[in-house]
């Protein structure tokens, strides 16, 4: 790679707990050759995702080009966090062949489309393409595709009604900026699911979109690196509810932290976790937790009452602490109600 060459860039987004960090994780271990950086925008402001990433670092895609941009979106902080970052990037002695950039699971990709626009770095890189994950088990439910008639009964009732719900918009903005949608855990949407799916993502697309049922984030990287798109000319074919708009508001959704003590029973936690999602509409919950007599972490993720977990590596030196980032809409956060529920 000269230095007049276009580093590309690929852009990967996604609803919350779509599987959007073990993608990046098998791509990290599978480079083909490349010079990795990932660039990590986290909503809220403990870095999970990013410390995950990090305890993967290797030769291909060292400690030091995985950057954490945490407690903001980077599409609205471009001059103060994005535009630095990228051309610290740039600037490394080695430079990196291809930059990875995981956004916020609340994010709307097209604004950071647009970024790639800002004098500072359109000659130095380009948006090789937009990777949109999605949900195959929930896409099949109709979580996140509103049906019409429903909705039109709602606003005859309902005056107030006048536009879909904050969470379908992220959807549809996301499948639309998309040159290819991954279907995730196609092992648990099933054949059926993933028919459905696909259903369901053709109608809200803009435009024909090749789309491939994935599980674990397994897949051959050549079909999702260069692509070639340079996205950030062709925006007008990638149309959002929010066009026109001058900025775009995240204040549909907010995040807490939560210190917790030591966990005595993680079969317990689980079920307070599950609680959460269902009697307070908690859209996501991760983070680390300290449990009693084990010298290991264990990494909690939660999708709805969907909840993962795993004991990924020694505490070490590391103090243990538990902390779990909770997601939601922002008339949904009730940080008392969401204490109480944990136990904290």
């Amino acid at each position: 790679m000269t230095d007049l060459t276009k580093i590309p860039v690929t852009v990967i987004t996604g609803f919350l707990g779509s599987g959007k960090t073990t993608l990046i994780r098998h791509l990290m271990q599978n480079p083909q050759g490349r010079r990795l950086a990932v660039l990590v925008n986290e909503f809220g402001t403990v870095g999970v995702d990013g410390d995950i990433l990090k305890s993967c670092a290797d030769a291909n895609c060292p400690v030091e080009n995985i950057v954490e941009l945490a407690n903001g979106c980077i599409c609205c902080t471009v001059a103060d966090d994005f535009i630095p970052t990228i051309e610290a990037l740039l600037s490394r002695p080695e430079r990196p062949d291809h930059i990875l950039i995981e956004t916020s699971g609340l994010a709307l990709p097209k604004p950071l489309l647009k970024a790639f626009d800002w004098p500072a770095i359109r000659s130095r890189i380009t948006v090789d393409g937009v990777v949109a994950l999605a949900d195959a088990e929930a896409v099949a439910a109709g979580r996140f595709a509103p049906d019409v008639a429903a909705v039109d009964a709602q606003r005859a009732a309902d005056d107030s009604i006048d536009h879909e719900t904050p969470l379908s918009e992220v959807f549809e903005d996301q499948i639309a900026c998309a040159d290819i949608v991954l279907l995730t855990k196609a092992d648990l949407a099933g054949e059926a699911g993933l028919a459905a799916a696909r259903q369901v993502i053709t109608a809200e697309a803009p435009r024909p979109l090749p789309m491939l049922a994935v599980t674990d984030g397994a897949l051959d990287p050549r079909l999702i690196l260069g692509l070639g798109a340079a996205a950030e000319d062709d925006l007008a074919a990638r149309p959002s509810h929010h066009d026109g708009a001058d900025d775009h508001e995240h204040d549909d959704f907010d995040s807490v932290v939560i210190d917790l003590p030591e966990v005595d029973s993680v079969e317990d936690l689980v079920a307070r976790v599950q609680q959460l999602a269902r009697e307070q509409n908690i859209l996501r919950v991760k983070g680390y937790l300290a449990v009693t007599g084990k010298p290991m972490r264990l990494l909690l993720q939660a999708v709805g009452e969907r909840v993962r977990h795993q004991f990924d590596r020694p505490w070490g030196a590391t103090p243990r602490v538990s902390q779990l980032v909770v997601i939601a809409e922002h008339h949904d956060i009730d940080e008392a109600a969401i204490r109480a529920t944990l136990g904290a």
